[in-house]
């Protein structure tokens, strides 16, 4: 259940941040779009009015170019139907008007102040090398406007036009337009956060439904799975992946009632037939001797029996631990194996199972031997005991550059296909019928694949049902922390 209410909160904490995440891209992304169209629409709008300004400016400045030029640049001769002109130009213009002869001084100014000096700038020297009219904005205010006095018979250049002009009402109409703009940004961003809400809200309708499923789960209903229909494929494949993982649990639960059922079943029978053996001889004060040996001796079984129960839970808690500490050291795999087989040949004997053992080359590892003994010991004793009589069970070392491999051949009744991927479970046993000869407690195959992948290696299984299994196990010959 903790297993399950973790993931719940891993699924809410990903649909918090989902939705925030969505809600925060549309709102940049529809942000950015609105400030970088309305600076493009308030820049185009500037530079046309500008533009439009300024060629009215030229416009005024070519006739008032005309009256120079006949004029002679002389603005003293008794008429003042140019200096007339300029001045109503210069209103126009809401500015200043200078005129500047070849020898760069100013012949005329409407505002008087820099008549009969000289006027050298880099505007009005590119200009009087004829550049053409050039236009410098010099603040928010005013722009001027330098137009080349150009003689009509040879095109020289005789002057500069210095056409001073107010923009002040056009930054003022700009103004108004961005106090204008900056309403309906406020605007556009309010409906953009209800549209971003209502889009995150729309995007976390699944993940909310998966929310539910799975809170439905963590309250113990471990038998149901997520059933999400019409949403997208991210969902759909954390629904799956959240069922995958229920039906692991489910599984482990299952396996972890049947192993206490198991472990229950064999601690209690060897203790049930000892408290029976002796009511019997309490029952019995003046029983034979010989009934007296006979059950202290099926007494003395039933013991060893817990023992080898207990032993093995024991090696199996030893074995989990993650911090266990293997004993390295260098081994002669051929004769561990030679010793172990001779160990279990007695067991093979008693039901004329022949065990043979084949080394295709000498091979020194460097092995925890206690371990790995008694994980190679489980897997030719289980194939001792699920065999058949008369049949044949044969164990081969070989060996590479840089590893060691054991397999184990058996002609026994071999595994279901069903059970054969859960047959390194630690709870798991293929035979449900507990009998004397082949009881169990579902622990050695879990204790040989632990104690295997303790030395860096693995073990593979293959079997058929009637035809016998095979375990191969591979080792690296040098062991690395």
């Amino acid at each position: 259940m903790v297993t399950i209410s973790r993931l719940r909160q891993t699924a809410v904490h990903f649909f918090c941040s989902l939705r925030f995440v969505v809600f925060l891209l549309f709102f940049a992304l529809t942000s950015v779009c609105i400030l970088i169209f309305g600076q493009v629409l308030e820049h185009t709008y500037s530079t046309k009015v500008l533009d439009q300004k300024i060629s009215q400016a030229q416009l005024q400045c070519n006739k008032l170019m005309n009256q120079v030029i006949a004029q002679d640049f002389h603005f003293d001769d008794g008429t003042d139907t140019v200096n007339a002109d300029m001045e109503q130009l210069a209103n126009v213009l809401d500015g200043r008007i200078m005129v500047v002869d070849d020898s760069f001084r100013v012949v005329k100014d409407t505002y008087a102040f820099d008549e009969g000096k000289y006027l050298i700038t880099e505007n009005v020297l590119h200009t009087m090398k004829g550049a053409g009219t050039t236009s410098t904005r010099r603040s928010d205010r005013y722009m001027e406007l330098y137009m080349p006095v150009e003689d009509g018979r040879d095109g020289t250049v005789r002057g500069v036009i210095v056409a001073s002009t107010s923009i002040k009402d056009m930054e003022e109409t700009a103004g108004q337009i961005n106090d204008q703009a900056n309403v309906l940004y406020a605007m556009f961003f309010i409906v953009i956060i209800l549209l971003g809400v209502l889009l995150a809200y729309l995007a976390g309708k699944d993940f909310r439904r998966l929310n539910r499923q799975i809170r439905h789960i963590s309250e113990g209903n471990m038998d149901e799975t997520i059933h999400v229909t019409h949403a997208y494929s991210e969902i759909r494949d954390m629904a799956e992946g959240f069922n995958d993982i229920i039906g692991k649990l489910q599984t482990l639960e299952n396996s972890r009632q049947e192993f206490v059922s198991n472990v229950s079943h064999e601690l209690k029978t060897p203790i049930t037939s000892m408290k029976i053996l002796a009511d019997s001889l309490v029952a019995d004060p003046d029983a034979p001797v010989e009934l007296y040996q006979e059950f202290m001796q099926d007494i003395r079984d039933e013991i060893d029996r817990e023992n080898r129960i207990i032993n093995d839970l024991l090696s199996l808690v030893k074995m989990d631990k993650k911090a266990s500490e293997l004993n390295i050291e260098s081994v002669n795999i051929n004769g561990l194996l030679e010793t172990l087989l001779k160990r279990l040949r007695p067991l093979a004997l008693e039901r004329n199972i022949e065990l043979v053992f084949e080394s295709i080359r000498p091979v020194t590892a460097e092995i925890d031997e206690v371990k790995l003994s008694l994980a190679i010991s489980n897997i030719v004793e289980n194939a001792i005991k699920y065999n058949v009589d008369g049949g044949w069970v044969r164990v081969s070392l070989n060996a590479d550059h840089q590893y060691f491999f054991v397999k184990v051949q058996d002609s026994g009744i071999g595994i279901p296909e069903e059970s054969q991927e859960q047959i390194f479970e630690r709870f798991y046993r293929v035979d449900k019928v507990r009998t004397q000869e082949t009881s169990g407690t579902g622990l050695g195959l879990s204790i040989t694949r632990n104690a295997i992948r303790m030395h860096n290696g693995n073990i593979k299984m293959y079997s058929r049902e009637g035809e016998g299994t095979t375990f191969t196990i591979r080792i690296p010959l040098t062991y690395a922390a």
